[in-house]
């Protein structure tokens, strides 16, 4: 499949705008033609998914940023000026290449949308696109595979189904770019397979994102605001808080408020009601991290409704006295469980934060004043977001992506038309000499004089700056 794409795109070549535009058209229609398909694969793959949690997350979200792609992919085509070149006699234009073929690997947790949206950017990059769907939710990537092979010839675009076993060979071929979603653990394999072609990889990781309540918030309206953040899609969301810092005086107030959220949304069901997790292996993960923090010393408070291993149901929790030697401290959730830390001063909160692996996202909920600029200055993560859920996501003109353990790379708008392209710069000499034969014997006695020269004077410019 990979030497069918390559062979087609070197062939044609890269496609016009006319070309590009109608691919992502077809896209649009695969994803909205068959939403409520889509929705009913994804309610059972789950158990409990409500169809507008369904449209919601893979459809309506995405929309408007691959609409924008197709508005302005012809201006991001343009190849690009420099002008000091022309200065110097040497006219220089970057150009706007395809890569060729691109791999989208997907997760489960929004098995559609965060397959769709990157190969959107591809797309409208000029490339072609082979998905990798995951196996944990089945009927939605079979359904999803068969659809796409009525809009799409498999030179354009290819879905391929499979294990664990498929999707390590589909990260050992050697595409242009491999676009991986999931977790750290298994990016580090999908990386270091990649690495064996010298495959250029995106990562859009997780972590343990981490939320702060500010000493001057209202404090039950955060704490609304965050249990509803760590319940979203039953917590299986790379951006969900995985904890939050509270002022210690008002550790109290923050869980009573955050515990009766969490249990008005517990109470509904069906259509209504909380998304399920995924599988019997996660329900049994996340339940393990409560058991093993109660096993430590750790106090759970859940929201009254039972743990509900054959519906895959786990009310929202709240975890306090969280220690380091607990698992839940260092593991990534994935479920509709927070860890409640109180904290004195915000130089504590930086320091804890700082001293592990940078997240996805980190919150702030209060006002933006010193105490912020210390927190955004001090701790390192992908995005962060001011009073509210995964609000630098959802601003699709601006980068969307981790930072060390939480991702390598960016998308979503034009970073993500950038990250497929190959930005080729090709220069012409207009000079009257060779710059080839300039470097090369003999050398002109002039050449090291005028280079010593140069140094000397880079030399006295940096001691007067320093001297200042």
């Amino acid at each position: 499949m990979l030497d069918a794409q390559r062979s087609d795109f070197l062939a044609a070549g890269a496609p016009s705008a006319a070309v590009r535009r109608d691919r992502i058209d077809r896209l649009i229609l695969l994803l909205t033609e068959n939403a409520d398909r889509f929705s009913a694969a994804l309610q059972a793959d789950f158990g409990n998914r409500p169809h507008v949690v369904n449209l919601l997350s893979e459809a309506v979200g995405i929309l408007p940023d691959i609409k924008a792609t197709r508005r302005h992919l012809e201006a991001w085509m343009r190849p690009q000026r420099i002008r000091s070149g022309l200065l110097m006699g040497m006219p220089t234009v970057v150009e706007k290449k395809p890569l060729g073929v691109v791999g989208v690997i997907g997760p489960w947790n929004f098995p559609v949308s965060l397959v769709v949206q990157p190969a959107a950017s591809a797309f409208a990059a000029g490339n072609r696109v082979m998905i990798k769907f995951s196996e944990v939710t089945p009927r939605t990537a079979e359904l999803f595979a068969a659809t796409a092979a009525e809009y799409f010839a498999p030179t354009e675009l290819t879905v391929i189904t499979g294990g664990a076993d498929t999707g390590a060979a589909f990260s050992a071929l050697p595409f242009d770019h491999l676009f991986f979603t999931g977790s750290p653990g298994v990016g580090a394999k999908v990386a270091a397979a990649a690495a064996q072609n010298l495959v250029p990889v995106t990562l859009e990781l997780g972590g343990k994102n981490p939320a702060v309540i500010a000493a001057d918030a209202d404090i039950p309206a955060m704490a609304q605001r965050v249990m509803a953040a760590r319940v979203a899609n039953g917590g299986q969301i790379c951006l969900c808080p995985d904890y939050v810092f509270v002022p210690r005086a008002e550790v109290n107030s923050f869980v009573t408020a955050a515990l009766a959220h969490g249990r008005l949304a517990a109470s509904q069901d069906g259509e209504a009601g909380l998304v399920s997790i995924v599988d019997a292996k996660n329900f049994d993960r996340v339940t393990s991290l409560i058991e093993d923090a109660r096993a430590h010393g750790a106090t759970i408070h859940d929201s009254g409704t039972p743990f509900d291993r054959a519906r895959r149901r786990i009310p929202p929790t709240v975890v306090l006295g969280v220690t380091d030697d607990m698992r839940i401290s260092n593991e990534e959730v994935f479920g509709p469980v927070l860890s409640v830390l109180p904290y004195d001063n915000i130089d504590d909160v930086c320091d804890y934060i700082a001293a592990r692996p940078s997240p996805l996202a980190a919150y702030w909920y209060g006002r933006t004043d010193s105490d912020f600029e210390k927190f955004c200055g001090r701790t390192q993560s992908g995005g962060v977001a001011v009073n509210d859920f995964a609000l630098h996501c959802a601003v699709m003109e601006a980068p969307f992506g981790g930072v060390g353990h939480s991702g390598w790379g960016a998308y979503h708008g034009k970073t993500g038309f950038d990250t497929f392209t190959h930005h080729r710069t090709v220069t012409r000499s207009k000079l009257p000499l060779s710059f080839a034969k300039l470097i090369t014997p003999p050398y002109a006695p002039a050449l090291a004089w005028g280079l010593r020269a140069y140094v000397n004077w880079e030399r006295r410019a940096a001691a007067r700056r320093l001297s200042r």
